[in-house]
């Protein structure tokens, strides 16, 4: 969309280079480990890559080094203005939760305060994360400015949606109600709730077919997980047969299961964004979202909210959705209609003036 400055990519992995638009520059930088292992949970960048991408990110020739995640910010010492995306305050709402060990903590908290102190402009994802950061960081509101996301466009409606081979393997049955989660395993992602409301939805006879599925690559998380507390969970409540783990599927595959499925819950502690739900509402699915997120207001009437530390609350509003054709039709029709005013061009275009605004002419 932008034809009047050049972007350049500086990226760890040659093979990210393919994926690139091929107006951009890609330079390549050989680290000893993925910036993803790096900031994983135990994890922590060696010196060596750190020097290697801040000399990269410190070229005289970059007028704008944008960081897409605080997970990304090595310190730079260029002339660059520096664009710092921090997407939310997770890690500091919930420390023991987002992060395992003390020495880790203390690393992330010596990045976050040296990169919001270097950073020239501070950007977010939503007001919600907005007012967090400002809240649990300690950084002015007015210092932050928002620059929305959007679902991807092959999260759609589909005219005639049907099982995938993927979805059949994990044994997913349209003619059966269906409670999708999507996302991670960390513990502030509270889906320990979702499990204990099928060890109680079992007993309600008008909901024997309730099927809950937890979508989501477990075999090779990055941060902190409680993915074996979940499947002894499930043990313990006798639930076997009423929860499926589905682990990595491809947008293909989810774009059909959005479709095909009765609702998402996403009952997180927080969430600076929810583009799980985003994802779900373009597909014609209804939400059930946590209160602490930007939810409500980026999806109005095509969701319902509910407390995440109330099991109850989330418990009778899944059971609602579920009963009700009538609410998800009407949840269905708002949803795809909200989820369609979020666009990654509007999002483009917010970031193109600030870039401009930053270094004119």
């Amino acid at each position: 969309m932008d034809d009047h400055n050049r972007y350049t990519f500086v990226v760890d992995r040659a093979e990210v280079a393919a994926a690139l638009p091929g107006r951009a520059d890609v330079r390549v930088v050989r680290t000893t480990k993925p910036t993803i292992a790096a900031a994983s949970d135990g994890g922590h960048r060696p010196l060596r890559d750190m020097l290697a991408m801040s000399r990269a990110l410190s070229s005289a020739d970059l007028d704008v080094v944008l960081f897409p995640t605080l997970y990304t910010y090595v310190p730079t010492f260029g002339r660059g203005r520096r664009f710092l995306i921090v997407h939310d305050a997770t890690a500091e709402m919930f420390p023991t939760l987002a992060m395992g060990g003390l020495k880790n903590r203390l690393l992330w908290a010596a990045k976050t305060a040296i990169g919001r102190r270097q950073a020239d402009v501070l950007l977010t994802v939503s007001e919600y994360s907005r007012q967090a950061i400002s809240r649990h960081l300690g950084v002015p509101a007015s210092t932050l400015t928002v620059v929305g996301e959007a679902g991807d466009p092959v999260f759609r409606v589909m005219d005639h949606a049907a099982p995938t081979p993927a979805l059949r393997d994990v044994a997913f049955d349209p003619a059966r109600r269906t409670i999708i989660y999507l996302g991670g395993f960390s513990p502030h992602k509270n889906v320990d709730t979702l499990v204990r409301a099928m060890g109680r939805l079992r007993h309600e006879r008008d909901l024997d077919d309730v099927r809950l599925f937890l979508v989501g690559d477990h075999h090779r998380e990055s941060f902190v997980t409680c993915y074996r507390a979940l499947v002894d969970l499930v043990a313990s409540l006798d639930v076997g047969d009423r929860v499926v783990f589905t682990g990595y599927l491809e947008d293909e595959d989810l774009v059909s299961l959005l479709n095909l499925s009765t609702v998402l819950a996403l009952p997180s502690l927080t969430e600076g964004f929810g583009l799980p739900a985003i994802e779900a509402a373009a597909c014609g699915c209804p939400v059930v979202a946590t209160r602490e997120s930007p939810l409500s207001s980026l999806l109005g009437d095509g969701a319902r909210y509910v407390d995440p530390r109330d099991d109850g609350d989330i418990e009778r509003t899944l059971i609602e959705v579920l009963r009700s054709a009538d609410l998800r039709d009407r949840m269905r029709q708002a949803g795809t209609e909200a989820a369609r005013r979020l666009t990654w061009q509007a999002a483009a275009r917010r970031l193109i003036g600030l870039i401009d605004e930053s270094v004119p002419g």
